[in-house]
């Protein structure tokens, strides 16, 4: 079953000083365009994360995300108490020296202050890095359902779209002979309301049959045909077929294209019209699939 691009995945691990919460987002893409906001602990697995990304992921614009919410009293980010005293003594000199009134909020305006919040870096041990690991492999799981939901229901339509112009070409056939029958006889009717002609009968025949073999649209319908059942078939190969639908998509586009071209009657262009109208809510859908 084919894919969807689109897809979401979120996981939230409880470890035993902080919570961590994995989110990752996919939309489609032409290549793998990775996204990443990591905190600074886990800062140097992120080529390891990529890795694992574009390896179970494959294609897509994926933005991955890890949140951290401390669940303990011990806390990594503490105030500096040295640097909040330097700073007091440095107001209250400040204010002796120019003659003013310390402010009242003084410890509040120190906070905002620089290197007053120091924030101590740990890093993460064996054990909680294989239990975020874990968490990622899950999240992205949880993606890889969502894609598979999506490709389900893309599934679905691409069928119904590729039956609805095979049917459609079915349609033509009826109008086939009698097109040609029609513009045959209008030929000859134009060549005999001009006046003092002389027709050269054998050459009238060839040029005749010439023009009918240019409107001829056997081939077309021939490789119209081929190509829809390619697709079915290239459908039912599983994911990771996008780019490969993509392009019989355009060859089916130009075979009816052509179809519109050489019909020549108002009965055989509506019916081009509509499969045009098929094809182009493939054509729309069909970029969000892996």
């Amino acid at each position: 079953m084919i894919q969807s691009m689109t897809g979401f995945g979120k996981v939230t691990t409880e470890l035993p000083t902080k919570k961590v919460t994995i989110e990752i987002k996919a939309l489609n893409s032409k290549q793998m365009d990775i996204f990443t906001r990591i905190p600074p602990i886990y800062r140097e697995k992120e080529m390891e994360i990529r890795s694992l990304l574009s390896k179970r992921l494959e294609r897509g614009k994926v933005e991955f995300v890890i949140t951290t919410e401390n669940i303990s009293k011990d806390m990594e980010t503490k105030i500096n108490a040295s640097v909040v005293e330097c700073y007091k003594e440095q107001i209250k000199e400040i204010a002796e020296t120019l003659n003013i009134n310390q402010p009242e909020d003084w410890f509040l305006t120190i906070l905002r202050l620089p290197d007053v919040i120091k924030t101590e870096m740990v890093e993460a041990d064996e054990e909680e890095w294989r239990m975020v690991c874990d968490a990622i492999n899950h999240a992205i799981n949880k993606l890889c359902e969502f894609r598979s939901q999506e490709g389900e229901m893309l599934f679905g339509l691409f069928v119904r779209k590729i039956e609805n112009i095979a049917e459609l070409l079915k349609q033509i056939e009826p109008y086939e002979k009698d097109r040609v029958e029609k513009i045959k006889n209008r030929i000859l009717e134009n060549l005999q309301n001009i006046p003092e002609i002389q027709l050269d009968a054998n050459r009238l025949e060839q040029e005749m049959i010439y023009y009918m073999e240019k409107l001829d649209i056997n081939e077309e319908k021939n490789r119209l045909d081929n190509h829809l059942r390619y697709f079915i078939e290239t459908l039912n190969n599983g994911c990771g077929q996008g780019k490969k639908l993509g392009f019989i998509v355009q060859e089916i586009g130009r075979e009816i294209n052509t179809l519109g071209s050489k019909s020549n009657q108002a009965e055989m262009q509506k019916i081009v019209v509509l499969m045009k109208d098929e094809l182009e809510q493939i054509k729309e859908q069909i970029l969000n699939v892996l």
